[in-house]
């Protein structure tokens, strides 16, 4: 059972009294468009994290990565990201067709700010659009296509704090679990996790396009 909280915070006006308002110029520094100043960013992030909502209610959020400027904008409105070969379990396309809503986080290794999108989102195949997007020889058989509602630069903290680009505060990695674990405890498979790991590895150096 849960324990009881000393308070839990249920109205607006509570949650302002408590932490305040907006300082200086962060109340205002979103627009509605990709402007020079945003296109420039989206050129040079090769990842970004895809938020969607299922049909459960529960949120969702799917990694994207590819060659630097990889989401194109294709006017101040619209943005494109192309479908690479993946787990087929496509939760982001089956959420979209739930609730079109959708929310982007564009990250640039090595830099502290971040962008976030918001919007709508409409599956699409259109062969001219598609091609655009090829690569090896190979094309993407959808791509997704934003509506940008709003947009906005995020501040350094979060990654000034976290030293998330500082290698020399980088954790660990001898007790982090890998996929290759998490595929033998939680979808019960029967191979080893050595084995699972070796197929993972060969899916990733294999099926990138």
């Amino acid at each position: 059972m849960q324990k009881a909280f000393e308070e839990v915070i249920s109205t607006r006006s509570r949650l302002r009294d408590i932490l305040g308002m907006p300082r200086g110029y962060a109340a205002r520094k979103s627009t509605d468009r990709i402007d020079n100043v945003f296109s420039r960013f989206i050129a040079a992030s090769p990842y970004v994290l895809v938020a969607t909502r299922g049909g459960d209610g529960l949120l969702d959020i799917s990694p994207k990565g590819d060659a630097a400027g990889f989401v194109e904008i294709l006017n101040e409105k619209t943005l494109v990201i192309p479908d690479r070969p993946g787990n087929q379990r496509y939760d982001t396309f089956e959420n979209l067709l739930n609730d079109p809503a959708i929310a982007l986080f564009f990250i640039i290794p090595g830099n502290v700010d971040t962008l976030r999108v918001a919007g709508s989102a409409q599956i699409v195949r259109d062969a001219g659009l598609q091609k655009r997007f090829t690569v090896d020889g190979k094309m993407p058989r959808v791509c997704l296509v934003i509506r940008v509602e709003e947009a906005f630069m995020q501040c350094a903290k979060s990654m000034v704090r976290s030293k998330l680009w500082n290698s020399e505060f980088w954790p660990d990695l001898s007790n982090v679990p890998t996929i290759a674990e998490s595929l033998k405890v939680h979808a019960s498979a029967h191979e080893s996790v050595e084995e699972l790991q070796r197929n993972e590895d060969k899916m990733t150096a294999t099926r990138l396009y």
